[in-house]
Formats: structure tokens, sequence, C-alpha cells
């Protein structure tokens, strides 16, 4: 459903407004992940990135693992498949609504114009529908994808929480099993052997 939109706005957007020089890579906007000191999960953990933030990648991939430099400068290790040449919401949010912004501007100018104006009124109107179908469209996955963030958060939380109440609870068992044990007895100075 994202890549029709996608190609859908491709489509519709006057040439150049999406070609950069050299346009950075985004975390994917389903999710948001953690950014690890190596390329696994066994590695320390340096912070975490928010969904459709501008990575820099970096020619080193180990595993499924790909090196990153992210929005903050930090440089660490993500998921690969986390990662994604295509902007992020953040970005198509307010192009979208600056094209729709031109089209009624241009609809505006038009609609005083004498020549050709019930023709140009009614391609102006269906692009204007248009737009507003697709930033409709738009708004909605981006609800549902910080609806799924929430979720992804709330499910990693609980379950730190629940490995720190095992981890606590096998310390407190170890710690009074380590009470009852017999200490060794001392030698008494005065015995013979």
């Amino acid at each position: 459903m994202l890549r029709l939109l996608s190609i859908f706005i491709l489509l519709l957007a006057p040439s150049g407004v999406f070609a950069a020089p050299a346009e950075p890579n985004y975390i994917s906007d389903d999710v948001f992940t953690y950014l690890h000191g190596g390329p696994g999960t066994e590695f320390r953990i340096i912070g975490s990135i928010e969904a459709g933030q501008p990575v820099t990648l970096l020619d080193n991939t180990e595993n499924d693992f790909t090196q990153i430099i992210d929005h903050k400068g930090r440089e660490g290790w993500v998921l690969a498949s986390l990662v994604t040449d295509k902007p992020s919401f953040r970005v198509r949010f307010p192009e979208m609504e600056a094209q729709l912004r031109e089209a009624n501007e241009q609809l505006n100018k038009e609609s005083f114009s004498t020549d050709n104006n019930e023709e140009y009124l009614k391609l102006a109107n269906e692009k204007v529908a248009e737009l507003t179908a697709s930033l409709a469209l738009a708004i909605k996955q981006r609800d549902e994808a910080q609806a799924n963030i929430t979720q992804a958060e709330d499910d990693q939380r609980y379950e730190l929480w629940k490995q720190g109440g095992l981890i606590g609870g096998l310390g407190a068992l170890v710690g009074i099993i380590l009470v009852y044990l017999p200490r060794p007895q001392r030698r008494k100075k005065n015995r013979w052997m």
C-alpha cells in the first residue's frame, strides 16, 4: 500500500521535487529500533532511533546488521531490514501539503481567467481531490504507524521489566541460599593437631 502511495505521489509531483543530490536513508516508518554498539543484539545498546528518522549508511554490513550514523551523530549498528531509502512521512507530509496549497493557488488564479476556465477548473478540482485523498490515506497510515510504535515501545518496556524481575528474583533466591549454607569452622589454636 505504501509503495502504491509513493508511486502515485512521485507521478503527481513535478520533476525535481523529490530529487536531491545525496538523499539520506531512513529508519522504516513502521517501527523504532535500538542502536547497538556492534553487529548483533548481544552488543551494548547505545540508544534508540524513532521511526522515520534520517540516517547515513556506512559501507559496513555484517550478518543482518548494517553500520549507520543516526540523526544525532551517533555511530552504531541496526538491523539492515529496518533501513529504507524511501523518505519518511515526516518529509512527505510537508511536500504533499505544499502541493495541495499550490494546486489551490493555481485554481484560484485560473478561475479569474477567461480562456479555458471551465476545463482548467475541472482538471484542478480532480487534482485537488486526488491530493486530498492521498493526504487522507497518508495521515491514516501515519496514525497506524504511530500506534504500532507505541505498542512496540510498551511491549519492549514490559519485556525489560519482566527480565529485571526475573534477575532480581534469582538474586534474592541465591542470597537466601547463601545465608543458610554452613560456614567453615575455624580450628581452635589450643588443639594439638
